[in-house]
């Protein structure tokens, strides 16, 4: 049993067609590089950096937006070397069943499940905090009982609100997944307009607050501690596993690999270029809102439109503040949903997961059935909880999967030194090493409950893993023939 459970997976040469209709491959550099920036620009920027200026580093987000690139981009590179290895869309499920074992595999393809489906939720919740503020601009205004969660966390537990469910958030999960289910290329192009849109009127709202900014409010830069985690030190290295949940997404041009038209030469770029890029604006964002307004201030579900609305001059903004975050935050849900269900796709052909997870639709070539599945189930997440508690659960998933990408390179260079890489992780052992450290050290500035919630999370995988994927196991099957 032990021999299975360690047992890795080596050819990943089966034909996408050989599981009945491909995937079309219509992807090349530009819009893979749309994919990584449409999954990164979102609930990061226009709302997870006003929470952290306000609740843990004042100004010094802008330092906890720094130690989070530092950390992903060590893992960036490790993305990029195994995408030129293992072109699949399995992503780190697939870089981990090569190199550490189907039960790490497992365990990091149900984290994904956590990472996609539960960041997307997250993000479709801020969405209704830019809407209902788009709303109430224009006249509009919608009760709080179907803007809102039933759910809040205060004081270690949860309590009940007394909303219905959050309905606009609702609303756009089901409208993106009905694109993400009638192909890639109609949901890839409405990403690269998206993308465009958006990161356009990030940099027109750096350019002009610019002019408004007051140096005086960044002083001091790191505000003196007022407890654990709030402000100081402690407080920079909690607002990174914040803000670590806006960098997510920008290995989600690996699970397009099998869309891709040449993924051993376009992943490598376009999961580098779309961290670089997004941690520029980032950096600028987070400069100009603390800038505008004392950053206290800034702990809203639209801190970007707040910092706007203090300055008379920059009125005219709001409506771009505005539809801009609505355009990026649509962008980061259709993303993850194009993501989540490639997942599911190869872990049903690996056969951890049942038959119906790898089916293709025959005319569209999409995963239809775990398309809808995803859609629901983001939708299902948004409607009842809030932003806090959904954020902070999906960074320990994806910390976790980035330990064993890290730490799986160098597995994969003393194992099969012999694979053509067509791109190197330099100095591999520092690198990784420090990959691996770094995702560490964000992790042990979670909360416990978080951890709490992950073990559930992980119970439930296990039970899955061990009354199913266990036993329907391609590779134990294809074993277990070898062996006859």
């Amino acid at each position: 049993m032990l021999k299975q459970l360690l047992a890795r997976k080596t050819d990943f040469s089966d034909a996408d067609d050989a599981h009945g209709p491909g995937l079309r491959r219509t992807l090349g550099p530009w819009g893979l590089t749309a994919l990584g920036i449409g999954a990164v620009i979102g609930g990061g920027i226009f709302v997870i950096t006003g929470q952290a200026a306000a609740e843990h580093a004042g100004p010094a987000v802008i330092l906890a937006f720094i130690i989070a690139a530092v950390c992903c981009s060590f893992t960036a590179l490790c993305y990029a070397e195994f995408a030129t290895l293992i072109p699949m869309s399995g992503s780190s499920y697939s870089y981990a069943y090569a190199t550490l074992g189907e039960l790490v595999a497992w365990f990091i393809g149900w984290n994904m499940v956590l990472e996609y489906g539960v960041s997307a939720s997250a993000v479709a919740v801020s969405w209704t905090g830019y809407f209902v503020s788009l709303m109430d601009h224009i006249g509009i205004h919608l009760p709080a009982a179907l803007t809102t969660a039933p759910l809040a966390y205060q004081g270690g537990k949860l309590v009940s609100t007394g909303a219905l469910f959050n309905l606009p958030a609702v609303t756009i999960v089901l409208a993106l997944t009905w694109l993400c289910y009638v192909g890639i290329r109609e949901s890839s192009g409405a990403n690269v307009a998206m993308v465009l849109l958006k990161v356009g009127l990030i940099v027109v709202v750096i350019v002009a607050g610019w002019r408004y900014v007051n140096p005086e409010l960044w002083h001091p830069f790191i505000p003196a501690n007022e407890g654990p985690e709030r402000f100081g030190w402690s407080g920079i290295m909690r607002a990174s596993t914040l803000v670590f949940f806006a960098y997510i997404g920008f290995e989600a041009t690996s699970t397009a690999a099998q869309e891709a038209k040449n993924p051993q030469r376009d992943l490598p770029v376009a999961t580098i270029a779309s961290l670089a890029i997004c941690t520029v604006l980032y950096v600028g964002m987070a400069a100009v809102i603390t800038g505008l307004l004392p950053f206290k201030l800034l702990g809203t579900a639209e801190p970007v439109v707040t910092a706007v609305k203090a300055h008379a001059e920059l009125e005219w903004l709001r409506w771009l503040v505005e539809v801009g975050a609505l355009i990026g935050l649509s962008s980061v849900v259709l993303v993850m949903i194009i993501a989540q269900p490639r997942i599911f796709m190869i872990m049903g052909r690996d056969g951890l997961l049942p038959p119906v997870f790898a089916k293709i639709h025959p005319r569209y070539r999409t995963p239809h059935i775990n398309t809808v599945i995803t859609g629901v189930g983001i939708a299902a997440l948004a409607a009842v909880f809030p932003l806090d508690i959904l954020g902070d659960l999906v960074s320990m998933g994806t910390l976790i999967a980035f330990v064993a990408v890290c730490a799986g390179v160098l597995i994969l260079r003393h194992t099969q030194p012999e694979l053509p890489r067509t791109f190197r992780v330099p100095w591999a052992p520092v690198i990784c090493t420090l990959g691996v450290l770094s995702c560490l050290t964000l992790l042990y500035w979670e909360n416990w409950y978080q951890w709490l919630m992950l073990g559930i999370w992980t119970v439930i995988g296990m039970v899955i893993y061990f009354a199913y994927g266990r036993r329907h196991s391609q590779l134990r099957k294809a074993s277990a023939s070898a062996g006859n």
